[in-house]
């Protein structure tokens, strides 16, 4: 998923900067807004004081969306690892990570970002030793057959 760290900067003069940088790859872009005719002292502070008034807001619609973006992926990831190597797991161990994954997608459409995240914790902590399998299988198949010094 894309990350885009976007600032936006008045001048005195009142001229809005703007830089928009994607994390992931670098890439940034910059632009000065200016406008056509001067803007008040009272309406740049007008401005200033709603982008201070959302910002709360804003920074907890955002931690929302970041944790629903890690619960889909973890979902995705998951039902990958239990299609490749469930037969892995015994019956129970599978139903209880079912069982982790049913309330995971549930948690998903809540509006609270902390019940998102425990649940995406307890999901990683659930399917720790399947982890520990998976690696422990794939390592046995890269040194089957092989000598030490081969390796």
């Amino acid at each position: 998923a894309a990350r885009v760290r976007v600032s936006f900067a008045v001048d005195a003069d009142g001229l809005l900067n703007v830089t928009a940088r994607e994390e992931t790859s670098g890439v940034e872009a910059a632009i000065s807004v200016k406008p056509s005719y001067g803007l008040a002292d009272d309406e740049i502070a007008r401005m200033l004081t709603e982008s201070f008034s959302t910002a709360e807001a804003d920074m907890v619609e955002r931690s929302l969306r970041e944790s629903r973006v890690e619960a889909e992926r973890m979902l995705l990831a998951t039902r990958a690892a239990l299609k490749a190597d469930g037969d892995l797991l015994t019956a129970a161990d599978h139903a209880h990570i079912e069982a982790l994954l049913g309330a995971l997608q549930a948690s998903r459409e809540s509006t609270d970002h902390h019940a998102i995240d425990a649940a995406v914790e307890a999901l990683a902590k659930g399917t720790e030793s399947f982890a520990a399998e998976r690696m422990n299988r794939s390592i046995r198949v890269a040194l089957a057959g092989r000598s030490v010094d081969q390796i």
